[in-house]
């Protein structure tokens, strides 16, 4: 019978044949905790009895968004999470590896197939590797700690199929800031999205995460790309994985289907205060800023870093007007900017470069916006309040067009630099 990728994630964990709408207790394959989350869900996982987790090898446990801890309460927490992993025998990455979505994707811990739960609405960034990878509640992953599993309803699947070749320094944010702006933010509540077509074929895997990052932003329980060749080869770098073939059957039940080219897609900017206020960047091209953030688990990746690069190219400097602060994901992608000389590149252009972590994304640690200020960012939230002030205004964009704005101190189309 013809499913959907998620009802054959589904069907093979629990080892029938399941259709959307089901509700069924699923085991898991991981299950991820940070420094923000994190404790809480071990102090429900005790109130419930538990006393051994349910794997220890199953658990990633990380700190990514108060590094390095900026309160005593987020030290403690630290100390509290340090504590229970060294308790339970659990891998603790602490605070050296960098952010959570990047990392679990980087050390080889979701492949095609799985079933993965986080404390993290973006979670769903490991669909990009081919699992059904769902952010849940800290009470639900106390669940999960102890037993292993979780109740799910089978979400309906929303096609989505991409065609197109993007123009020069359009790509992978300006796509998903796109769908986001035409199905809305809560266009897809609760369903699980396919990202297919020859255009996401071609993209890298930097460019499928930025995708499968944002698809809680239309408020998908998960956003999938079927694995091919370029996931396996990605995945065979980092765990041994017999490849097989999953992918959404053509006459399988989609609650929706669409379809996207790519061809005259301009560069696109999510407006205050909502993420699905999209716009062309022609329309607020112009528009005065103080600070720019290039970064997060939307584009932090080497890539978007690169991208950057190629934007600044030999201009020199970034606008003396702005604040740039740039972030690379994780280590790894931070060692690799360094090596291609990405960062002494960005610091001689006045930006502040910061040790892997979430840093403004979330307006907790540092980077604040003050009441009136406009920053530009490459992540995945403008809300009210997000990234510091409620009186101040965050637009998202692309990494190409963070940097072109930087060069100007206004937002600016990266194909006029």
């Amino acid at each position: 019978m013809a499913a959907t990728i998620a009802e054959k994630i589904f069907s093979q964990h629990c080892g029938r044949a399941i259709r959307a709408g089901d509700v069924v207790m699923a085991p898991v394959d991981a299950a991820m905790i940070h420094d923000i989350t994190g404790p809480l869900a071990i102090r429900i996982f005790r109130e419930m009895g538990g006393k051994q987790v349910f794997d220890p090898e199953r658990i990633i446990m990380l700190f990514d968004h108060q590094v390095p801890a900026d309160s005593i309460p987020a030290a403690e927490n630290h100390v509290f999470m340090r504590r229970f992993a060294e308790e339970q025998g659990i891998h603790n990455y602490d605070l050296h590896e960098g952010i959570c979505h990047q990392v679990v994707m980087e050390k080889g811990r979701a492949a095609p197939g799985e079933i993965i739960v986080g404390t993290d609405s973006h979670t769903c960034t490991y669909g990009a590797a081919g699992a059904f990878a769902t952010g849940i509640g800290s009470t639900d992953m106390g669940f999960v700690l102890k037993f292993g599993a979780l109740y799910f309803r089978v979400p309906e699947s929303i096609r989505i199929e991409v065609s197109g070749t993007f123009d020069r320094r359009v790509g992978a944010k300006d796509l998903i800031l796109s769908l986001v702006g035409d199905i809305g933010a809560d266009g897809a509540t609760y369903k699980a999205l396919e990202f297919t077509g020859r255009t996401m074929q071609e993209m890298d895997m930097a460019g499928r995460m930025t995708c499968a990052n944002m698809a809680i932003e239309m408020g998908a329980k998960v956003g999938i790309v079927p694995p091919d060749a370029t996931t396996w080869d990605y995945i065979a770098t980092r765990r041994e994985v017999e490849p097989f073939d999953l992918a959404g059957d053509e006459d399988a039940e989609y609650i929706e289907r669409r379809r996207y080219d790519v061809t005259d897609l301009a560069p696109r900017v999510a407006v205050p205060h909502n993420v699905d206020n999209v716009v062309d960047v022609t329309d607020v091209a112009g528009t005065k800023i103080d600070q720019v953030f290039i970064g997060s688990c939307t584009n932090g990746r080497y890539e978007d870093l690169a991208e950057a690069a190629e934007v600044l190219g030999s201009a020199g400097a970034f606008a003396k007007s702005v604040r740039v602060i740039i972030i690379p994901a994780s280590r790894t992608e931070y060692l690799k900017a360094l090596r291609a000389g990405l960062i002494e590149q960005f610091v001689e252009a006045g930006a502040l470069v910061e040790a892997p972590c979430c840093g403004p994304c979330m307006g907790g640690a540092f980077g604040l916006l003050a009441p009136g200020e406009v920053s530009l960012s490459t992540s995945n939230r403008n809300f009210r309040g997000r990234q510091g002030s409620a009186q101040a205004s965050v637009y998202l964009a692309s990494p190409a067009t963070a940097a072109a704005s930087a060069l100007y101190g206004e937002i600016t189309d990266p194909r006029e630099v």
